[in-house]
């Protein structure tokens, strides 16, 4: 009895987010294929999040490589990189305009997505291609079993699936860890006609409005809608004691953690539109790290997960895809040198962006926010 045998990738991407694209589609500019699988059932099979800001050491040079940069700076947001920073009283401790000389544009994750995905090959990403389990095959190709009972059988094996990815067992033990905060995301829609006071006080871009563990974190999207992290630091638990099948009842938690803020600030979250939608927020250990794995690696938040609070997430994701996209093109025929090069700068610049990213969560929610966030932005004190 004879076995059909498995398809071959020679590189396989697991997950198709902003980071695994960049890497095909820096692949492809280099004629190399890649094939993403990826377990959501389409493209537009759910929501891709808010606004993204793409800075220009980071994102906006893995744009470059992708030969997009001109395309995506055709679609930022104008205005988007305003920021207000408010105290938990209404006060505005710091706006500062969008003047359009900063540095980090911003663009909706989904367009983004979408510019990325758009240039790559139909075919590229196999939909609906949920990835349950892999192993080595010895000379650093790996067997990939999907949910359906399918695999197939990989020269270069990438986990670019997430905080919870499949592929990190393969090179490391370690998972993601609660920092503390909890988020509830909500959106309020056509605010400039139908939540005036709400636009008003996020502005044209980003708000911070914060105090002593607890902040409203907002932009303002180009669709005129405005979309609000409601962030507080909380036991890993506190979620579960809120239902947020009754949109009221959950409104009404969440504000009694906000007693006594303004009333202005209040009203992101009591005029909310829709449901309100809670997030833990969780991070690797700083530095996370592994011993070189003949022919596996990772990029993006499989690789170094780590909280919000410094914008670098999706930054680095894009960045991760783009270098090892280079590495592979700089050495055909030579994955374990390709691989190596690639976490040898990958390593060290995640580690810092982590810390970073820990050190803005204590700055945001020091006991004597805003100070902090308005002496980083201004260089002094408010």
């Amino acid at each position: 009895m004879t076995t059909t045998p498995l398809p071959h990738h020679p590189v396989a991407v697991v997950g198709a987010g902003l980071g695994g694209l960049t890497l095909a589609r820096v692949l492809h500019v280099h004629g190399i294929e890649a094939a993403l699988f990826d377990l959501d059932a389409s493209p537009d099979a759910r929501v891709q999040g808010g606004m993204l800001d793409i800075h220009d050491d980071t994102g906006q040079e893995a744009l470059r490589a992708a030969g997009l940069h001109e395309r995506f700076l055709a679609g930022v947001h104008a205005g988007g990189q305003a920021t207000r920073v408010l105290g938990q009283d209404g006060t505005v401790r710091l706006a500062q305009p969008d003047d359009g000389t900063g540095g980090r544009p911003e663009m909706d994750r989904g367009d983004l997505r979408e510019l990325l995905l758009g240039s790559l090959p139909a075919g590229t990403v196999r939909w609906g291609a949920k990835v349950v389990g892999a192993r080595p095959l010895g000379g650093g190709r790996h067997r990939v079993t999907l949910a359906d009972g399918s695999g197939f059988t990989t020269d270069v094996l990438v986990g670019a699936d997430g905080a919870w990815s499949r592929i990190r067992s393969l090179v490391s033990a370690a998972r993601p860890a609660y920092t503390g905060v909890s988020f509830v995301e909500a959106d309020l829609r056509e605010a400039d006609r139908r939540h005036p006071v709400s636009a008003e006080v996020v502005g044209g871009g980003m708000l911070f409005a914060l105090g002593p563990g607890r902040g409203f974190l907002a932009h303002r999207e180009p669709d005129g809608s405005l979309h609000v992290y409601t962030a507080v630091v909380a036991p890993e638990d506190w979620l579960d004691g809120i239902d947020f099948t009754d949109a009221e009842a959950a409104k009404a938690a969440v504000l009694k953690e906000f007693d006594g803020w303004d009333e202005r600030l209040r009203a992101l979250v009591a005029d909310a539109d829709g449901t309100l939608v809670p997030r833990r927020i969780h991070a690797l250990p700083v530095g996370h790290r592994w011993d070189r794995v003949p022919g596996v690696t990772l990029l993006g938040d499989a690789a170094h997960l780590m909280s919000p609070f410094a914008g670098e997430g999706a930054n680095l994701a894009l960045l991760d895809g783009a270098e090892l996209g280079l590495a592979l093109a700089a050495h055909p025929g030579d994955t374990e040198a390709a691989l190596a090069a690639y976490e040898a700068r990958m390593f060290p610049r995640a580690e810092a962006s982590a810390a970073e990213s820990a050190r803005g969560q204590e700055l945001l929610f020091a006991a004597d926010a805003p100070r902090g966030l308005v002496a980083m932005f201004t260089g002094r004190g408010d």
